[in-house]
């Protein structure tokens, strides 16, 4: 793994905290795409929604400073372009060094934690929109669960719109991530059928005075074409939870990824938790799916 100062981290927030947000700030930046027009992403905001499990391993996203070595190892391999995460996680990934050159994405809702009995009303918790301009991030990202036997999601719908709206005013790119959800049995299930993504699509992007700047997160489901024929905003896909059959999982995302519209990709556990330890192999691996297939 990447050896990084963590004394020097711990030494900043306990005696320089007004420093961290330089960090961020003044980092070298870079084109929001590649010269092929592809983004890779990978995705570090499950913590803060209190989702920490990674297959069976219930609290493998626990330790913040081995996520923080898996994640800075990733971001070092090429073709990676950038992170997503809360503010706990841009600020470390900062102070580390780790953001030179790499997009940067904030995540914004994260008050529905997960199993939580208000689940469904998931308030913004994490970034705001003027966070992200003074903090010269790239990229804003939200979640939209929509459940139609759930009254808590209209207002997460309503901050939805709003959250657009103050991207649109900034220039500033979203990233939407939509599902149609239910409960059962006391859990928040995402329909991935075909049907239910293409509707969740429909919902969501006709939220907000404008849709200029809004982008989509979608998950691979049986059937893309049709959900890339529902939308002609660009499109990065969602990778998914960890796979026991990784070679099937690149597969779909290959197949998926050569679709119109689709810009790229945006993984998180199922990279930095492969099923054999090897992060730096299955990010590679991504990597060269995702800058070889974009249009």
């Amino acid at each position: 793994m990447t050896t990084l100062d963590f004394d020097r981290l711990r030494h900043v927030r306990a005696v320089e905290p007004a420093s961290i947000s330089a960090f961020v700030r003044n980092r070298v930046r870079r084109p929001l795409l590649s010269e092929a027009g592809a983004l890779f992403i990978i995705a570090a905001d499950h913590p803060a929604r209190g989702a920490l499990g990674v297959g069976s391993d219930h609290g493998a996203m626990a330790n913040r400073y081995q996520l923080l070595e898996r994640l800075a190892l990733a971001l070092s391999r090429p073709g990676v372009d950038g992170v997503l995460g809360t503010p706990d996680i841009i600020d470390d990934l900062g102070v580390l060094g780790a953001l030179d050159g790499k997009v940067v994405v904030g995540s914004m809702n994260r008050g529905g934690l997960k199993s939580a009995v208000f689940e469904m009303d998931d308030r913004f918790t994490a970034y705001d929109i003027p966070a992200i301009v003074d903090a010269n991030i790239d990229f804003a990202k939200l979640l939209v669960r929509i459940n139609l036997q759930d009254a808590g999601s209209v207002s997460t719908i309503e901050a939805t719109a709003r959250a657009i709206d103050d991207a649109s005013a900034a220039g500033i790119p979203i990233m939407l991530e939509p599902f149609m959800s239910e409960w059962r049995d006391g859990t928040i299930v995402n329909d991935l059928t075909t049907d239910a993504v293409v509707k969740s699509v429909a919902i969501t992007s006709g939220l907000g005075n404008s849709s200029a700047y809004s982008w989509l997160k979608l998950p691979v489901v049986p059937n893309m074409e049709r959900v890339m024929e529902a939308t002609t905003m660009p499109t990065l896909l969602l990778g998914g939870d960890p796979s026991t059959r990784p070679d099937e999982t690149y597969a779909s995302w290959q197949a998926a990824l050569a679709l119109p519209g689709v810009r790229g990709l945006v993984v998180g556990r199922t990279l930095l938790y492969p099923p054999d330890g090897d992060v730096a192999a299955a990010v590679d691996t991504a990597a060269a799916l995702v800058h070889s297939s974009t249009d």
